[in-house]
């Protein structure tokens, strides 16, 4: 058996995720075309390179298909509930940083916190007879976000496209969505609430507590870890 380390297959988070581990004496390497998604591992014996798109790691992760994946830390919170029982967090990598925020139009010159996008919402929901929208990706997040901090009369729509622009489309009034720098929400004149992001996310070494730890998988994840420094 060899230990299956699914890593994000293009794009900058492959690039950075190839840096992270070259930098500690593991080269990860794409082969064939761009498009067929297969690699190796140079530099360590044990370990197999599975490339996947970042949404599907913490699947398989959780399936137990895979033994290691990096991913965005927003993406396994929000896909799998209980996701710390199905996974363990190994290493933050320190690239790939970006906030989950809540995000209203600049004209609603009096919502500027929590409270106060739970003030309009009844108020809006009283005005309309329906709920205010928060367009997004991450519902479950979002819904425990905002269910701790006691906002209500609003519906989260899904938002598989240009999350920003929903607002600007009508189909939504308020939005909840990634950001790193905040330049697609200023254009489409949204601001953001203040106070702490609903989650801030980086790019995460995860570990699956599902898949089948053999003995010999076990000696490789421990000098792997040596080699990474994680400790233990």
């Amino acid at each position: 058996m060899t230990i299956k380390l699914g890593i994000p297959s293009k794009g900058r988070l492959m690039d950075k995720t190839f840096d992270w581990f070259a930098a500690r004496g593991i080269t990860l390497k794409q082969t064939g075309a761009e498009r067929e998604y297969s690699g190796v591992v140079e530099g360590m014996e044990g370990i197999e390179l599975v490339l996947l798109s970042a949404s599907e790691i913490p699947r398989e992760l959780a399936a137990g298909r895979i033994h290691l994946g990096v991913t965005g830390s927003d993406l396994v919170r929000d896909k799998l509930v209980g996701w710390d029982r199905k996974l363990g967090e190994l290493a933050p990598m320190g690239f790939g940083h970006a906030d989950l925020i809540i995000a209203v139009p600049k004209a609603w010159v009096d919502v500027d916190t929590l409270d106060d996008l739970d003030a309009a919402a009844a108020a809006f929901r009283a005005r309309h007879g329906f709920r205010m929208r928060i367009a997004t990706k991450y519902h479950h997040l979002v819904h425990e976000f905002l269910k701790a901090h006691g906002v209500a009369d609003y519906q989260l729509v899904d938002s598989q496209g240009a999350t920003e622009g929903t607002v600007k489309n009508l189909t939504a009034e308020a939005v909840a969505d990634i950001t790193s720098t905040g330049d697609t929400l200023r254009a489409n004149h949204l601001k953001v609430l203040s106070g702490e992001p609903v989650h801030k996310s980086q790019a995460t070494l995860f570990k699956s507590r599902t898949a089948p730890w053999l003995d010999e998988d076990r000696l490789v994840m421990s000098e792997l870890k040596n080699k990474l420094e994680l400790g233990d």
